[in-house]
């Protein structure tokens, strides 16, 4: 068996990042409108106006996130079937332990990510 490339490693982090921006761009802004945090919303944005580029966007963002998650997901299977290299044994085995609820948090970020930019709107009408 081969050992455990740094291709998949990556990918457990791009999907955690690719989450990470759907919580920027929907998540987090609905969160604080719906809890009566309008101004300071408006001054997040008002401090980070590229961040409205993230809600313009959203069908790209989320797209592309679900894509990496989907890639991290597949890079995590093939990594469990691989044996970690003797020299390294124990990081090996520690990255694959954390790796599995790392994945699993940057999913249900995302798909309450989701909820929030896509289904609450249409529920709100």
């Amino acid at each position: 068996m081969l050992p455990i490339s740094k291709g998949s490693k990556f990918a457990s982090w791009l999907g955690l990042f690719g989450s990470f921006g759907t919580l920027l761009c929907c998540a987090i802004p609905s969160t604080l409108v719906l809890l009566g945090f309008g101004a300071t919303l408006a001054s997040f944005l008002g401090n980070f106006p590229q961040l409205i580029w993230l809600s313009e966007n959203k069908g790209i963002v989320f797209g592309l996130s679900f894509v990496m998650l989907g890639i991290s997901y597949a890079a995590q299977k093939y990594s469990q079937s691989q044996v970690c290299p003797i020299d390294k044994k124990e990081d090996c085995e520690s990255t694959k332990d954390w790796s599995k609820p790392l994945f699993w948090i940057s999913l249900s970020i995302n798909v309450v990510g989701s909820f929030y930019a896509f289904i609450l709107p249409r529920l709100m009408e």
